[in-house]
């Protein structure tokens, strides 16, 4: 298989679906991909959705939006939002949620979205180029505190102080940077060390499109919208792709999967568990051999187990 630049391979793919559509609903169900992407997983999920099914898209990329559009099909719609409005549906109104939390192939190799060191471009990063700040905008005014925290945290980088104050310096000697190859330069030159095969920005290019995507709150958000719209039966599916975000999708998981009793209050009712967890999966040798972009992804699975609140 063939993994040309500007196209998409879903990770996952068959796997997810058939996790997805193991809920109590079946293919008559309503479901949510919240996040589009480029359509893989809900183009699947409609080829095998009956007639009354129904599947409700999120994405805040435009180009995701763009892509959604070619889709004609009455079970079908999509909001131009992140998948923190996940909450804005009904209470019990879907039966399956599939959240995949990669960057889609065409956003990292599109030099002008600024994802990637192996591109020049723009230093951007923002999946909603309508909205907010860009990682230049960020970087021209932070300080050494902010960004150092920003790349320790988000990217698990130990060089986080000397990179920022790198940054900082190169700000007040030059002007602020503003090219991703800047910046792959940059941290290259104060970033002595490094794991066999890794490029040395790796890390703060992962710690500020986390960053300035507001992507672990917003997975945080959406995770606890889905114990609400999911109706009993419904299955939660999640495909992580590094530690930070898979800590949270398995803490999340874990905390909802068991009873909890308020020690406070010992003659109290229980907080019953709310979802059952159903395991994980990771991709086949197959399938990373066919495309490394999914060697690190680990999906989860879940199904509610309570009426919704």
């Amino acid at each position: 298989m063939t993994n040309t630049l500007l196209t998409h391979t879903t990770v996952l793919l068959n796997e997810a679906v058939s996790e997805l559509l193991e809920a109590s609903a079946g293919v008559q169900g309503s479901y949510v991909d919240a996040t589009f992407g480029r359509g893989g997983h809900s183009r699947l999920i409609l080829s095998k959705l009956a007639s009354q099914g129904r599947l409700q898209a999120f994405d805040k990329d435009l180009e995701a939006i763009a892509e959604a559009e070619r889709i004609n099909d009455e079970r079908f719609s999509i909001r131009h939002e992140g998948f923190s409005h996940l909450g804005d549906l009904p209470p019990g109104s879907v039966d399956g949620v599939l959240m995949d939390l990669g960057i889609s192939s065409p956003q990292i190799d599109s030099p002008e979205r600024g994802f990637s060191f192996r591109f020049d471009g723009p230093l951007d990063m923002r999946m909603d180029t309508t909205r907010g700040e860009s990682v230049a905008e960020w970087l021209a005014t932070a300080t050494v505190d902010q960004i150092t925290e920003v790349i320790r945290d988000y990217g698990e980088e130990r060089f986080a102080f000397q990179i920022a104050k790198a940054l900082v310096a190169r700000r007040q000697e030059r002007g602020p940077i503003s090219t991703t190859a800047d910046l792959a330069q940059l941290v290259a030159d104060t970033v002595k060390t490094r794991e066999p095969g890794q490029n040395p920005a790796t890390r703060t290019f992962q710690a500020f499109r986390i960053f300035i995507n507001a992507e672990l709150e917003e997975l945080e958000q959406a995770l606890a919208a889905s114990i609400h719209v999911l109706a009993p039966g419904g299955r939660l599916v999640v495909i992580s792709f590094h530690s930070l975000e898979d800590r949270i999708v398995k803490q999340f998981m874990a905390k909802h999967s068991k009873e909890v009793v308020d020690r406070r209050v010992p003659f109290a009712e229980p907080v019953k568990m709310r979802l059952k967890t159903c395991g994980r999966i990771r991709p086949s040798d197959d399938e990373v051999k066919a495309n490394p972009r999914s060697r690190s992804a680990i999906m989860r699975m879940a199904e509610r187990t309570e009426v919704p609140a």
